[in-house]
């Protein structure tokens, strides 16, 4: 891709965010007016164990550039172990993804708490200059179809 493709292109971003942590840092971020990109389009989630695989497949499927999902600090998910399920089920994921031709680094999963609103927008900031910079996603076929 050239610079200038680069520029314009504006990425679609899907975030699955935790309510109680990660939900809660985004409002935070928006509520104390930090400034960051509008790229991500934010689903709330009860916990991010929650988060089916398939979910993040059936987003890049549909049109989604990239992926975001976000949960609590390891040890502090109020639900107990739910993050620690979907950082093996992420990882697992992400495996997929190459196999399938399909760029891991669609996909990013962090840890925000609800304080730590400036990280969220920061997170946010990141994700939308990698994934534009890796490009537009390209049409992949659905699950169903093969």
């Amino acid at each position: 891709m050239t610079v200038e493709t680069i520029q314009e292109f504006e990425p679609n971003i899907i975030g699955f965010l935790c309510n109680w942590c990660s939900y809660a840092g985004a409002d935070l971020a928006g509520t104390s007016r930090m400034q960051y990109p509008p790229n991500v389009k934010i689903i709330r989630v009860m916990c991010s164990g929650r988060i089916n695989p398939m979910f993040v497949v059936n987003a890049l499927q549909q049109g989604a550039d990239g992926v975001l999902i976000g949960g609590c600090h390891p040890g502090d998910c109020h639900y107990q172990h739910g993050n620690y399920f979907t950082r093996r089920r992420i990882t697992i994921l992400k495996n997929l993804l190459e196999f399938l031709g399909i760029e891991p680094e669609r996909v990013r999963m962090t840890w925000v708490s609800a304080a730590e609103g400036r990280k969220f927008a920061e997170v946010v900031e990141e994700i939308t200059e990698d994934i534009r910079k890796i490009g537009p996603m390209k049409q992949i076929r659905r699950v169903n179809e093969w």
